[in-house]
Parts: C-alpha cells; structure tokens; sequence
C-alpha cells in the first residue's frame, strides 16, 4: 500500500497516524512518560516561556542551516535520539531511521537497548553514533570498548540518567514491560491493528525471530523475552564520574555524556575532557519531576568554556522548537519520538518526511526571524513569554 506522504505537513501529523497504526499498548510504551509525566508535559511547555523577536529588512538570499560540530559540517542542526526496541514498531526500525538520518546528513545514534546488531548497522550505515546504558564495572566496559571499536565506532555518548529504571506506571498497568511478555491483552490489541500485525510482528518473527538484545553489552544478548544474564541494568547504580575518566582514558574516539541538567555536571565533563554533553531528562521517562532540558540549558552553557560542544532533547516537535534550543546555546537538538512516527508510518521514507518537515520549518522561521545564516542565531532574538520558567530567567 503507496502512503502519499505529502499529506502529512508537521509531526504532529505522524503522531496521530502513529496512534491508529499502533496498538494500543505499543503506543503508550512509546508516548508515555514516569509517574504523572510532569517531566514529559513540562518539556512541550517549556518552549511556550520562550517567543521570539525577529528583525527586519536583513537579507536572508540564501539561508544556511548547517552546523558543524567537531569538524565535521552537518546539514541541519537536527539528528536521530536513541531509542530502544524500536523493532515493536516498525520492521528493522533502527536501518530505517539510519538510513534517513544519513541520506539528509544528520547524526544517528544507537540506542544500546536497540535490537539491530551495530556491526550490520554500521556496515551499511557508517558513521553511526552509539549510546550506552553502562555498569560500574571496569572490566565489563573494557570488553564493551574491544567490541565498539572493533566496529569502529567513533561518538560514545554514555547515559548518566537510569542508575536505577524509572517508574513507568502506564507500562505497568497495561503490562508491557521489557524484557516483553506476550499477553492475551497484546494478541487481542494486535487483532485490532492488523497492519502492525502482519507488517511488523508476523513479518518480523518470520525473518529474523524474536528480536534480541543485540546491543547492550560485549555480546549480541538473549531475545527482547529474556532478561539478559548480567541483568538489564545491572552495575548501572555503580555507574560514577571516575568511570568516564577510565573511559576517556582508554576511548580513542568522540566522548559524550547523557542526561545532564545541572551546571556542575556539565562542568564535570568539560573539566575531565570529555566532547560533549547531551542536555536531556530521558524524554521524561525517567525521573518525573526533572527540569525541562530547554530550561537548564542557560545555566548549563555558562558553566562551561564557549567551544564546549552542547547537545540537547527531550520534547521536540518543531522547527521553531529546535531553533530556541539553538539560540541558547544547543549545536544539535536530537529528536526521538517524532522519527519513531515517520519510521512506524513508512519506515525510511517516513522519517525522511519528518526530516523535510523539519528542515522546511527552520528554514522559513530563519527568513522569518531576519537571520541568513544560522550560526548568527543567539539570546537577542528571543524573549521571555508571561510565564515565570523561561529559560532565559533560569538560575
């Protein structure tokens, strides 16, 4: 079946397609946040405290939107969030959401809880990036390093956010937990959703089996139905600051950090060489009540020196949205859940139709905002709406 994707004109568009497609309990795994998801409303309000204040009569013939980070230019100031067991979504998610993201030239990056070993990814996607949810336990990350660079890796971004898992009680209730476990109530959704169904459940067991753990460790894991046999966060409460000096140490390539909100740990990594920092609250899936990223992303910047290369995601769905995180300080706003809608509505050809969506938006509201080239986007073209958690009020 031919999906004309012109029709879908913003995420917002994908997201509701997402929701029918889905069953039911797959679309709350993947929409939902912890507890009361205050974390997860939060970072959609916190871009309300921003509006922006455009100049005119500037000349903005040829606008760029590129970025460049490490030496390395990028297209857009945009890429793919890790994401795991993206494979209860779409068949082969993780190559459809790659290949998009190399195809438009943005960073993707592997999530360690994803099912695609990296070795294949890499192969026919190079230069992925790749996320980890590491133990405390210098030996193990040692075999995990030989295995990444064995597959020539070059950006590890380490998660400092899930020492322990946060409390998804929407996953609870409905009972779909990971490790997964079939249920009468997922056969009974998965009836009712017969394109997920044949296209992404049938299709995939009958090529591949039950997906696995491809990622998490040293060695290709047990299927998503299994725990794996060191634990699915096992060692990740020993997780500390000295592991991502013994990792910076030993790690030839780009070391990034995951997770941070607040200005100390920021300085941290900046302080113990590290590449980079992620600003991020786990898509408001961990602890609830976290701060928005959007808003620590102020003080974060003033804490580290000017070249300190910032990242940042959690809650966007706008061009406009990615150009405020920029304007403070952000060189590349990750996306996870508005590519998960373009790959589950029509695999690669979906998330390359967010990425245009994207891409479009930043470009007009550039025009828009009087600024021809991206790299002049700065504080002076934004200001504080009414409420009293603005970013640029921020501590």
């Amino acid at each position: 079946m031919t999906i004309n994707l012109d029709r879908f004109l913003s995420v917002a568009d994908f997201e509701r397609a997402a929701r029918r497609r889905l069953p039911r309990l797959v679309h709350a795994f993947v929409a939902g946040g912890a507890e009361d998801s205050v974390s997860l409303r939060a970072n959609r309000e916190a871009f309300e405290a921003l509006m922006f204040r455009p100049r005119g009569l500037s000349g903005v013939a040829g606008i760029s939107q590129s970025v460049e980070l490490w030496g390395r230019r990028y297209a857009s100031p945009i890429g793919v969030a890790p994401m795991g067991v993206t494979a209860i979504c779409r068949h082969e998610c993780e190559l459809a959401l790659a290949r998009a993201a190399r195809a438009a030239d943005l960073p993707f990056i592997l999530s360690g809880a994803s099912t695609m070993p990296m070795e294949q990814l890499q192969r026919e996607t190079p230069g992925i990036w790749y996320q980890g949810y590491f133990p405390g336990d210098t030996a193990r990350l040692g075999r995990i390093l030989q295995r990444l660079e064995r597959a020539a890796i070059d950006v590890l971004v380490v998660t400092s956010d899930t020492p322990v898992a946060g409390n998804r009680e929407n996953n609870l209730r409905n009972g779909f937990l990971i490790p997964f476990r079939p249920s009468a109530r997922l056969a009974w959704d998965g009836m009712l959703h017969p394109r997920w169904l044949v296209d992404v459940l049938a299709r995939t067991l009958l090529t591949s089996g039950v997906p696995r753990f491809s990622n998490l460790y040293e060695e290709i894991g047990p299927p998503i139905t299994e725990e794996p046999a060191q634990g699915f966060r096992g060692g990740r409460e020993l997780l500390t600051w000295e592991h991502l000096s013994w990792l910076r140490e030993r790690w030839p390539g780009r070391l990034v950090v995951k997770g941070i909100l607040h200005p100390a740990d920021a300085r941290e990594a900046a302080a113990r060489k590290l590449d980079g920092v992620i600003v991020s609250n786990h898509g408001g899936r961990q602890l609830d009540g976290a701060m928005a990223p959007l808003l620590a992303l102020p003080a974060i910047k003033a804490a580290v020196p000017a070249d300190f290369p910032l990242m940042i995601d959690g809650g966007f769905r706008r061009g406009a949205d990615v150009l405020k995180a920029v304007a403070l300080g952000a060189r590349i706003v990750f996306l996870g859940r508005p590519m998960l809608y373009g790959a589950t509505i029509a695999g690669q050809g979906g998330v390359g139709r967010v990425i245009d969506i994207l891409q479009a938006e930043i470009q007009r509201n550039l025009a828009l905002l009087g600024i021809a080239d991206i790299r002049n986007l700065g504080e002076d073209s934004l200001q504080p709406g009414q409420g009293s958690c603005s970013p640029m009020s921020s501590p």
